[in-house]
């Protein structure tokens, strides 16, 4: 999984691999990739933030992509963000296992939640929502609510492939309620210990309000230390 994309503008790999120009990107609107829980979580704050977060990717016509669900942090960020943008603004993509577990057994309706795409497994899931970040205009990337490992397995694996240059998008940790605080204490403690590579210990940007998620995502910078590898395109 690819986005193919080099530090001097050379063009990128875009949704279902059609190639896309620097100039193509730069009309583009940004799309954020949001990961978060099928839950609410027991404090009202998470719910909060991610309809704050809505509010923001609105300001910034960002369209939404995120796994899928109705319920919970899902949902609420989902409609959220339709009420404000419309359908075209979000983007559900979910494995047919788990409609029962993450939507709430209705049929789903595009004018409450927005297009919704059922895949076949998680990486068919994980793989669609990275390539429509990649086809997105500046400021798009990874965005991670509060959640559970489902979440947290997704915030790292787009983190490790920053890290190993097989996409250049922010990443950005929207921290509630200091809800991200020991995942932040362990890269400071990787970090100490010579796990992780100093400037890559900020791969992962965090944010304590919505402004500062999309702020983030704009003036995202990449580590000088992450790996330049070359990556081929799966298509």
């Amino acid at each position: 999984m690819s986005e193919a994309e080099v530090s001097n503008g050379a063009a990128i790999a875009g949704a279902n691999g059609a190639v896309v120009s620097p100039d193509e990107k730069k009309n583009r609107n940004p799309v954020v990739c949001v990961f978060c829980g099928a839950s609410s979580g027991n404090s009202p704050t998470h719910l909060e933030a991610a309809r704050s977060l809505a509010q923001a990717l609105h300001s910034r016509n960002a369209t939404l992509v995120y796994g899928g669900g109705t319920m919970g942090m899902m949902g609420e960020i989902a409609k959220t963000l339709v009420s404000l943008s419309g359908p075209q603004s979000v983007h559900g993509i979910i494995p047919g296992a788990l409609v029962k577990f993450e939507q709430d057994g209705s049929a789903i309706e595009e004018s409450i939640y927005g297009k919704t795409t059922v895949v076949n497994d998680m990486h068919t899931r994980k793989h669609m929502m990275a390539e429509a970040v990649y086809a997105g205009g500046e400021g798009s990337g990874f965005v991670a609510l509060s959640g559970g490992y489902g979440t947290l397995e997704e915030l790292m694996e787009v983190t490790t492939w920053n890290q190993l240059g097989i996409h250049g998008r922010g990443v950005v940790v929207y921290n509630i309620e200091g809800y991200w605080d020991g995942l932040f204490q362990w890269v400071r403690t990787a970090c100490k210990a010579g796990f992780i590579k100093g400037e890559n210990g900020q791969i992962m940007v965090e944010a304590k309000s919505a402004e500062e998620v999309v702020r983030a995502l704009f003036e995202y910078k990449n580590s000088k230390e992450r790996l330049n590898l070359e990556w081929v395109h799966e298509g």
